[in-house]
């Protein structure tokens, strides 16, 4: 489970300024491929649909699967990214064993067992070399107002500390999620999908990601 709980957060927190700002492009972090949803989708008995097309040859799109395996969480993040994404390209997904890929990217049985096998370790090859390599090509192809969103755990390097050696100044997050855990920001993404209100984002560089965990959020209409 990702959280970022610990030191109290800046009393007003810088956020990215919007002026200059042409394009967001948006990393979502990934579900779980060895939790117990992974194991239901897996079995040769599961009869649902999803799980149907995971075991076949064609697989079911990654944004599909890990909406499942994840369940709020994921589908928060997606939902956002999607209602807030200028164009399918800006978004994709980090994986624990193929760098970075988009949501309509299939997957099969056997590509679940290789994700669940690749530990999300900054030390883990498997895991770093490509999610270094697709970083790389993504800086290369930002333009002077693009930045990039990580929706993801922001407390820990898991993810920050690849993608802050591509991207330097250009990696952002959500400042709401400062003192969140998973179900928390899961809620709040679709919360602001629902609304059509973009949250305001922090840089990664010189900020604080930890803090008091907030209030909690008023019942989704």
């Amino acid at each position: 489970m990702e959280s970022n709980r610990a030191v109290r957060p800046p009393a007003v927190p810088i956020v990215y300024e919007t002026m200059g700002i042409t394009r967001s492009v948006f990393l979502l972090s990934p579900a779980s491929t060895s939790g117990q949803r992974a194991r239901l989708l897996r079995s040769p008995r599961a009869s649902f649909e999803l799980a149907r097309r995971v075991h076949t040859a064609a697989g079911a799109p990654i944004g599909e699967v890990f909406a499942f395996l994840s369940g709020l969480y994921f589908r928060g993040k997606l939902a956002y990214a999607r209602r807030f994404a200028q164009d399918p390209g800006a978004i994709r997904i980090i994986t624990s064993d193929r760098g970075l890929v988009p949501p309509e990217l299939s997957i099969t049985l056997d590509d679940l067992a290789a994700m669940a096998a690749s530990a999300i370790d900054a030390g883990n090859p498997t895991y770093r070399s490509p999610f270094a390599a697709d970083t790389g090509h993504l800086a290369a192809s930002l333009g002077p107002g693009d930045r990039v969103i990580l929706l993801g755990s922001v407390a820990t390097g898991k993810y920050a500390d690849v993608l802050r050696e591509g991207l330097a100044d250009r990696l952002a997050f959500p400042a709401e999620f400062i003192g969140r855990g998973d179900m928390s920001r899961g809620g709040l993404l679709l919360r602001a999908a629902d609304a059509g209100t973009e949250l305001d984002y922090m840089p990664f560089a010189g900020e604080r990601r930890r803090g008091k965990r907030p209030p909690r959020l008023e019942p989704r209409k």
